[in-house]
């Protein structure tokens, strides 16, 4: 084989790679992001821990629907105390809807008495991107060896109605007890729902 084709095998490998999307019972996708207090993440620090990450757009209404409630902060103190690791991660680009300072995001998090263990800001989408999150809020489930195992929607009830929260059904709980338990989970995916994540153009 010549040399230049070689390198356009390894060429061909390297974008597929790239391309290719995180999948249940995949490694999940190491990375690092600054938070709204400026301390840098790695996924792989919580090596041995749950973490869930969440992906979220304060102006968007099925966000505000899981918060205005107090669904998403009442989860997040459920499973933080658990000692799950929740991020609550913003991929909003600058200019675009939900995109926050440091700041705002601090402000907002106080307002709405928010306590996920950190909130990370994504504004070029490199995190979002890297686990292809789709919309506000998207939920994913690591479990303590670093396995994907569970990507989709908050839960079954794909509206904006904050009547809707109590009859259905939670899918990141579900997860989170389950594989806890030691019992496989029922429903690993699920069709995230939500507003479209506002990346950049």
């Amino acid at each position: 084989m010549k040399h230049n084709q070689w390198w356009n095998l390894v060429a061909v490998f390297v974008l597929i790679s790239s391309c290719h999307a995180v999948k249940v019972g995949d490694s999940a996708p190491d990375f690092q992001a600054m938070d709204s207090n400026g301390r840098a993440h790695k996924l792989s620090q919580y090596h041995g821990k749950f973490v869930v990450l969440e992906w979220h757009n304060n102006g968007c209404p099925y966000t505000q629907k899981h918060y205005e409630s107090g669904n998403m902060q009442h989860l997040q103190k459920e499973w933080t105390s658990k000692g799950v690791v929740w991020l609550t991660v913003i991929s909003s680009a600058p200019g675009e809807q939900g995109y926050v300072s440091a700041q705002d995001e601090n402000d907002y998090m106080s307002k709405m008495k928010a306590s996920p263990t950190a909130a990370l800001l994504d504004p070029k989408g490199d995190v979002g991107k890297l686990y292809s999150a789709k919309t506000t809020p998207h939920m994913f489930v690591v479990n303590p060896a670093g396995v994907l195992i569970y990507d989709g929607a908050i839960d079954s009830k794909a509206t904006t109605e904050q009547a809707d929260i109590s009859t259905a059904k939670n899918y990141v709980s579900q997860a989170l007890e389950e594989s806890m338990a030691g019992r496989p989970v029922s429903t690993p995916t699920s069709r995230p729902y939500g507003c479209s994540v506002k990346y950049a153009h």
